[in-house]
């Protein structure tokens, strides 16, 4: 794909978020995402031929990342640095896809119809991969017995509250958006209630060669 054409994809999808975040589906039409970015609206549908495929593409670039972010926690064996990393990465996505992190909360409270069945599966693998962790980690004596379906939700919902709330978040705080600081004292924060909270423990050489 060239320069050019993936730039000009991005940006339509960018502008297509913002307007789907903001507005709804339903209330968004490609003329208002044309408009938005100041581009023909032909040129929107030569990118995109429906604005369901290009919905899809507004889906993908905040699911994709999310599918991604849980690779600490099936491929690390120490709970406190696997957690620390999907519990940053998360906040990460919030920030720099607030829009379409709001576009994949609204689909999923709408039931998500139109979620690609793909990425659903994906989805639900990932979340049955995360609670066996938990639930591995448990049995190795790495962290109190809690329940692991909902630790995973209260990491989800601490994390995606900072896109899916943002104005609420930026109400209470005084401020149009957070700065990176902020991020990242959310970050050191919610990983020391998670690792205190639920007595979670670094493995060690000896847990591992034992």
């Amino acid at each position: 794909m060239s320069r050019i054409r993936r730039k000009n994809q991005d940006l339509i999808i960018e502008v297509a978020s913002e307007q789907f975040a903001t507005h709804g589906y339903a209330a968004t039409t490609m003329a208002d995402i044309a408009k938005a970015a100041d581009i023909p609206k032909p040129n929107v549908f030569y990118y995109f031929s429906s604005k369901d495929k290009l919905y899809c593409a507004v889906l993908e670039t905040v699911t994709q990342p999310l599918l991604e972010a849980s690779r600490p926690i099936e491929e690390l064996d120490n709970p406190v640095e696997a957690l620390s990393q999907y519990i940053r990465t998360k906040l990460t996505i919030s920030r720099d896809h607030s829009h379409a992190s709001r576009v994949f909360a609204s689909e999923v409270m709408s039931g998500a119809k139109v979620l690609p069945e793909g990425i659903r599966d994906q989805l639900f693998k990932q979340s049955q991969m995360i609670i066996n962790k938990f639930s591995a980690w448990t049995e190795q004596g790495l962290m109190e017995r809690v329940p692991p379906h909902h630790l995973m939700f209260t990491i989800w919902a601490a994390t995606q509250t900072y896109a899916d709330f943002s104005w609420q978040i930026g109400s209470v705080m005084d401020k149009p958006t957070l700065s990176d600081e902020d991020y990242e004292q959310a970050a050191s924060f919610l990983t020391q209630l998670v690792i205190q909270g639920c007595g979670v423990k670094t493995l060690i050489a000896s847990d591992v060669e034992g």
